[in-house]
């Protein structure tokens, strides 16, 4: 996966490459490809907003834990 490739461009891909499917352009010898591509972008996707769940879920507990800490 491309080290630069940002959830945006990785999300129009994904929908670029279901629109080829869902119209039958794809040609069977490039549909293989096609779908590990779509494969490896839905786990980057997945990785991504796992990965951001995570971080804001840290600012919100430290956010949290500065806001008790004023109430004391």
């Amino acid at each position: 996966m491309e080290q630069n490739l940002t959830y945006e461009e990785a999300y129009k891909q994904l929908e670029a490459i279901a629109k080829e499917i869902e119209n039958e352009s794809v040609s069977v010898d490039v549909l293989a490809q096609k779908v590990k591509r779509a494969s490896e972008l839905i786990t980057f996707c997945q990785a991504k907003l796992k990965s951001t769940e995570t971080e804001v879920n840290k600012i919100i507990a430290q956010m949290e834990s500065s806001n008790n800490k004023g109430e004391n």
